[in-house]
């Protein structure tokens, strides 16, 4: 029997790996995949392994820091206390453990403040003398990003607060998405052909992070507020008055608070809204429980990541047992085949359920899932719910028959793949599948595709949906009458898009090659491929094998591009694009730089850089003949280290990579002095 020590460093490792991997598609690209239930278990699961073997913990370890990024887009704000996240507890045991340790830390009981858990973006507001001057996402927890333009949007945040507030004060809260707002913009996006938001939080995310502040206001958002910084210097000493202080400055606050003075009724409290919370228009899946007396908040201080001072209360997720009654396979934006069952309506979470997600053909093996099951369903904020478990003991002759997935797309009828390190299948058809192209479409137009100047989505949904394209190249055979007639179109604006059109057959490979929307390749990956192979007959023909020999593909991206080859839908479009004149070679600039010092030679870059920013190193890079990775492999020439260098370091001496400074670097390409 292996033991569990020996076992654990290879399962920190794996749940580093999963854990910044969703934390990343929540945080940074409001797009989870996995329920926050799912999520809270895996941290757990770590939490326990960390405390068990400590000295296998990572520094960097996502229990030690608050997840999200900056997004370049938005100028940069440091916050002036850092901003953190809070320690979650699931039953009233580790409730009684939390109020354990601080009373043992305090000895003295202040009661507490409950509010229910919003589900948003947190964010915090900067007033001076009562005018609204700035306002930050959370971000990194000590910087985020300046939205105080879209935060203006909010028709329920005064500008300017009530009273006279002289100097400076800073409030927190949260922006949400009203669960009426959410349906209205999702049957809106429906009937535009856009992709759906899963849930309020991502839409509200997605929503304040928009560049275009119009885009903002259309959609409307709302704000809650529940924290006032450093709140006895104002004079207030509780978190009950600090609400009271909130709301009669006219900030809003949510309904959904009471201040409990022991424990018993923090648990009656936890109790009663745990059905009630369904009757509010906005999306909770907690309650958080605070010490209300502020002035013991600083002497209690905070860890890493959470205060010491609070705890959030999460629910276990909604669950209820119905029947399947047919299983529907629906082709998402980027070609997934997902399976959804239809189920028997039934209620939960507040709401009539009669569909939920299946996720993928391996799920439905895994947990046996077959038509006609009688199955429980779970709902946790998603706006599909998911099939957790069949009850066997139900199981009858009506669910005798194993659910296969399909071979080919239900839309267009291509080959469905499933390609390596995936678990999902896909058409890979994007040339002229109608579930893809309008998409593809856009995104072939884009700068970094063929850098068509005014095809945007709402021309490309356009032309679609009149039937003028039905796969990509048909944007090159439309007339200046053709492209007149589009909405909000005129003749000269027709005539700039066809000299943008004709402009674009002489783009270079790479542009052409990033255009096609294969799934893995984008700019980087393409320029590999337009430099190695210097035409696309060389790289339609190469196997799997031969494309993930090239440093910087790998097996993944290669079994993607070998796919799309494959299929004879995009090999039509590819003909097609030809014979209207597209750049289909490289020339041998494209292929060789006149400097070629680094040839041959493979870099990645971990930390930060003091001179440059990391995408412009690894352009000059490129610029002198060499290539990039984003991971650490045995075909790696040299790690360059920044500061504060990540777990690329250890990989990099466990293959015996050389690993050089960044002053050495620059050395190499003949920069310094």
């Amino acid at each position: 029997m292996m033991d569990a020590a020996a076992d654990s460093p290879a399962r920190l490792e794996e749940l580093y790996e999963l854990i910044a991997h969703h934390a990343s598609l929540y945080y940074d690209k409001d797009a989870p995949e996995i329920s926050d239930a799912e999520y809270d278990a895996l941290l757990r699961e770590l939490l326990d392994l960390e405390k068990k073997y400590p000295l296998l913990m990572h520094t960097n370890s996502p229990t030690q820091r608050v997840g999200g990024t900056v997004l370049d887009g938005f100028k940069k704000v440091k916050h002036i206390r850092p901003m953190l996240s809070l320690d979650n507890v699931f039953n009233s045991t580790e409730l009684a453990s939390f109020w354990g340790r601080v009373q043992n830390n305090i000895h003295e009981d202040s009661g507490f403040t409950c509010e229910m858990k919003i589900d948003g973006l947190a964010v915090s507001l900067l007033y001076e003398d009562g005018i609204f001057v700035r306002g930050a996402t959370r971000g990194n927890g000590r910087v985020g990003e300046d939205v105080t333009e879209n935060l203006r949007t909010i028709h329920e945040l005064p500008l300017r607060l009530k009273g006279s507030i002289p100097g400076q004060v800073e409030v927190r809260g949260e922006v949400l998405m009203s669960w009426k707002r959410f349906n209205s913009l999702n049957e809106l996006r429906e009937s535009r052909g856009e992709t759906l938001f899963a849930n309020p939080r991502n839409a509200a995310a997605g929503t304040l992070r928009q560049l275009d502040s119009s885009i903002v206001a259309e959609r409307g958002l709302d704000i809650f507020l529940y924290y006032l910084v450093d709140a006895p210097s104002r004079g207030v000493i509780r978190q009950s008055d600090a609400l009271s202080w909130l709301s009669d400055r006219g900030l809003p606050i949510q309904p959904a608070w009471e201040r409990c003075p022991s424990l018993s009724e923090v648990d009656t409290f936890i109790t009663r809204w745990q059905e009630e919370r369904f009757n509010l228009d906005y999306v909770t899946d907690g309650a958080v429980v605070k010490l209300d007396d502020l002035t013991l908040w600083d002497g209690l201080g905070a860890t890493a990541h959470a205060p010491r001072w609070a705890v959030a209360y999460k629910y276990p997720p909604e669950e209820a047992q119905t029947k399947i009654l047919s299983i529907d396979i629906s082709v998402g934006r980027t070609g997934a085949l997902t399976p959804v069952a239809n189920l028997d309506p039934v209620r939960l979470g507040g709401t009539i359920v009669q569909r939920a997600g299946l996720h993928n053909g391996d799920e439905i093996r895994r947990k046996d899932i077959r038509v006609g099951d009688v199955v429980w369903v779970r709902k946790a904020a998603e706006i599909i719910p998911e099939v957790v478990a069949v009850d066997f003991s139900a199981r009858s002759g009506d669910a005798s028959i194993p659910f296969q997935m399909p071979t080919h797309c239900p839309v267009c009828g291509s080959e469905a793949v499933r390609l390596s390190g995936e678990a999902v299948v896909r058409c890979l058809n994007r040339a002229s599948c109608p579930a893809q192209l309008k998409e593809g479409l856009s995104y072939f137009a884009s700068r970094e595709g063929m850098d068509i100047r005014g095809l945007g989505d709402k021309l490309s949904r356009q032309l679609i949906d009149c039937g003028k394209v039905k796969t990509l190249s048909d944007i090159y055979d439309l007339t200046i009458e053709d492209w007149a007639a589009m909405d909000r179109m005129g003749t000269k604006s027709a005539k700039n898009l066809i000299a943008a059109i004709e402009a674009s057959k002489s783009r270079p490979l790479s542009a052409l090659i990033a255009a096609l929307g294969i799934r893995y390749v984008g700019k980087r990956v393409a320029e590999l491929l337009a430099a190695h192979f210097g035409n696309m007959d060389q790289i339609k023909e190469s196997s799997e094998e031969k494309l993930a020999e090239i440093e910087g593909v790998g097996p993944v991206i290669a079994s993607s591009v070998a796919a799309f080859f494959h299929d004879s839908a995009n090999l039509d479009l590819l003909e097609r694009l030809k014979a209207r004149g597209l750049n289909f070679s490289s020339d041998k600039k494209d292929i060789r730089p006149e400097n070629d010092v680094l040839r041959g030679k493979s870099f990645v870059f971990t930390g930060e850089l003091s001179s440059m920013k990391r995408s412009e190193a690894e352009t000059k890079v490129k610029t002198f003949g060499g290539s990039v990775s984003s991971s650490v492999s045995a075909k790696t020439s040299y790690l360059v280290a920044g500061d504060r260098g990540g777990s690329k370091l250890k990989k990099a001496e466990q293959l015996g990579v050389s690993v050089i400074s960044e002053e050495e670097f620059l050395k190499m390409l003949d920069f310094s002095d």
